[in-house]
Order: structure tokens, then sequence, then C-alpha cells
């Protein structure tokens, strides 16, 4: 069956947007470009509301030039990609302190740029920020969110539309940008992959920081490819590609001001003291990712090895996604202790439930799969709400008291 136009498939930001315009002066829509925050910010326009962009040469060197006069002329707009001149922010607070009606300003940035020192404060309590990432499978198909409002309420769901072996590769390598989902060949994703990467290194990186040595971070940046789903060590990132460990450290906060990809926090509680306390590199898209490693399917076919990170990437992400879907908030983490037990991924909403998720790239699912779930679970006790290991299947298997084998697939169950 013909897919629709990709600028057809629903974005669950959308409703979040509308929410926050309607009681907040200012709703800034952040994440990578090109993963459709334009669209989304002009399905949103209507008569009353002007729509610029600082991707136009003219309107960015009128922002430079007089950004409170620009901003004093304007009502009910939109700006798209903020990032390219932040300090329009500051003028966008001036003009919202003596107006604070609702919606005001729709902005998009393609980078976080209130995590900057200079701007954090600029619209702290007047703006409302919405992430927008690649696309999930759940837009894709239209469906709604439920696999993990479910797994926290203890509930896990069977998938009606079972994806294994090499559909379900397929669907992990082409990722979530549009432009990837586009192009049906692999050699031609990969070209994209490379012209994105060059472009964000050479272009958006400058836009929130200055970055002496763009060649030195292009190697890192494919370095860390290498290096999604593992622990971070910086000496070892920073030797490798010549640079010092300071300079690796903040080109990979860059990185993540930019929603290329993300550091994970380990999961411990103050009175834990045997739990390894480094944080683990996730990339925010696995089609980005596989382009980055060269993975095809037929590399895939014959090492299954290599696809193991990135589907992990690719569950991250999707999970995340998901958690900014659902009402109550959540924080992601990993779990790994001084004996090596170890959990991909512990979601935790603010009550203190916790589910822990394990991703194997494999069909078949093994007892000593749930150890590490195990000893978080005896680690967390009560709260503990659920266990599952996502694999390469199509049947939910029990493997013990809330502890569950169940298949990739169920990400994208509906729940009936």
């Amino acid at each position: 069956m013909t897919q629709p136009p990709l600028e057809l498939f629903p974005r669950f930001a959308t409703d979040q947007v509308r929410t926050a315009l309607a009681d907040t002066p200012v709703v800034m829509v952040v994440g990578p470009r090109q993963c459709g925050k334009t669209t989304l910010v002009r399905d949103l326009l209507d008569e009353d509301r002007t729509y610029l962009t600082l991707d136009d040469d003219t309107v960015l060197e009128a922002a430079r030039s007089d950004p409170v006069g620009l901003v004093r002329g304007l009502d009910r707009v939109v700006i798209d990609e903020v990032q390219r001149h932040p300090d329009l922010l500051r003028a966008i607070k001036f003009s919202v302190d003596s107006d604070r009606r609702p919606g005001r300003f729709l902005l998009t940035g393609s980078a976080n740029i209130l995590a900057l020192p200079q701007l954090s404060e600029s619209l702290a309590g007047r703006v409302a920020i919405v992430e927008l990432l690649p696309l999930s499978q759940l837009e894709l198909m239209g469906q709604r969110p439920a696999f993990l409002r479910s797994a926290l309420a203890g509930e896990v769901l069977q998938t009606t539309d079972p994806r294994v072996g090499p559909e379900l590769v397929e669907v992990v390598l082409t990722g979530g940008f549009p432009e990837m989902i586009r192009r049906t060949d692999g050699s031609r994703r990969r070209a994209w992959a490379r012209d994105y990467v060059n472009t964000l290194v050479r272009r958006d990186v400058s836009d929130i920081a200055e970055v002496d040595r763009q060649r030195a971070m292009l190697r890192l940046f494919r370095l860390l490819a290498q290096h999604s789903g593992q622990l971070t060590n910086y000496s070892r990132l920073s030797g490798s590609v010549g640079l010092d460990d300071k300079t690796a450290r903040r080109y990979v906060s860059i990185l993540e001001n930019l929603f290329v990809l993300q550091l994970v926090d380990p999961w411990f509680r103050n009175q834990l003291k045997r739990l390894v306390k480094t944080p683990k590199l996730h990339f925010l898209d696995s089609g980005l990712l596989a382009a980055l490693l060269g993975l095809t399917p037929d590399r895939v076919e014959s090492d299954r090895s290599v696809f193991g990170p990135v589907l992990e990437s690719f569950v991250f992400a999707e999970v995340r996604r998901q958690s900014t879907w659902i009402e109550e908030q959540c924080t992601l983490s990993h779990y790994r202790d001084r004996d090596g037990f170890e959990v991909d991924i512990v979601v935790e909403d603010v009550t203190g439930d916790v589910v822990g998720i394990e991703v194997k790239a494999s069909a078949t699912v093994h007892r000593k799969d749930f150890k590490g779930m195990e000893r978080l679970a005896d680690t967390v006790g009560a709260p503990f709400r659920l266990g599952v290991v996502l694999y390469d299947g199509d049947q939910v298997l029990p493997f013990g008291d809330r502890m569950f084998a169940v298949p990739l697939s169920s990400l994208w169950a509906t729940g009936g």
C-alpha cells in the first residue's frame, strides 16, 4: 500500500503546542533540523499569524541589526530557526514582559538554546517547550501511544502488527527523518546522512557555539556513532581524535544540544554505593546512526552483532518520544552495578514507579537475560512495576513475577 505524503502523518506534539499557545506567551518547538518542525508550525498558521524564518538572510540580518525593533512590530508570529540568532530571545522577553497575552510567539529551534548559560534565564516562566524528534513508528502508523503508559501500570501489550526479521531491520535502519523515509534506496539514505552531518557541524554548530576544530568535531561525531549504546569514556574518545578531554566533553554537549544524541544518566539512589555512575550515549535517530556506521540489511544479516547497539538506540528514542506524550512526567536512565548487572533503559515516573527495559536483537530470549532486571527489581522494591526484554519475536512470554519477553513491535501496540 502506498504511504500518504509524510506531511500528512499526525505529529503528537501538535496537541501539546495548541494547548500551550492557549495559556503561555511564548511556545518553542525544539528538535533536530529537518525533523518536521516547520511543517508542524505552518499547519498551525492562520490569517492572524505571521511567518518569519531566520533561514532567510534578510530576516536574519534584521534580527542581528535591530532585534528589539524587529520584535516590536510583531504579534502572533511564528519565528522559525530562532537558534540562528539566540539574542533575539532577549527582545522577545522584553516584549512579553509588557504584554503577557498567551500565544504571541511561536518559535522553532534546531538547538536547545535555553540550555546555553547566557540565555537560560531569558524566558524563564514565559515559555513552554515542546520537543519534536524525527517521526516515530506510532506517528507513521497513525496510532496513539500506549506501550509506556501500560508498562507503568504494570501491563504488557501484545502487538497486533508484528515486524520481525528483515522487516524490523528495515524499520530500524530507515529511522524517522522524513528525508530518510522518502529514500527507498539505502545508498541514497547514507548520502543524505553524510550531507546532514557535514551541514550540522559546519553550519548549525556555529549558531550556538564557537568551534575551532571542525574536522576534529566531524571525526568525533563519527566516532561517537561507534559508541552509541555504550558507557561514555571521554579519555578514550578524546585521544582517538586528537582532542583534550575538556574539549571532547564540550563538543559532545554541543551535539546533545542539537538533539543528535543524548547522554543518559545512570539510575541510582543516594544510599546506593555500588552502582556505576557513568552516563550512557544514545543517538536519537537510528537511521542517521546506521548510515554513519555504514549498516545495510546484508551486513546485518551476515553479522547480527552490529545491529544490537543501533536497535537499542532505536528503542531508546521511541521510548523517549512516548515519555513526552503521556501526562506523567518520566525520567529515562540506565542501570549498571559493579557486579556487572545492567538494564538498558530504566523509566521512572514522578511517583517513583519503575519499569525496566532490556533490548535484544535476537529472536530467542533466555532466563539469564533477566538477571539485570531481577537485580533492579530487588533494588527498587515495591515500586518496580514491570521488567520487559524486547526481542525480535511475535509473542508475549512470562519469565517470572512481573517479568516478560515482549515483541519489539509492542512499542507501537495500541492497547486496543
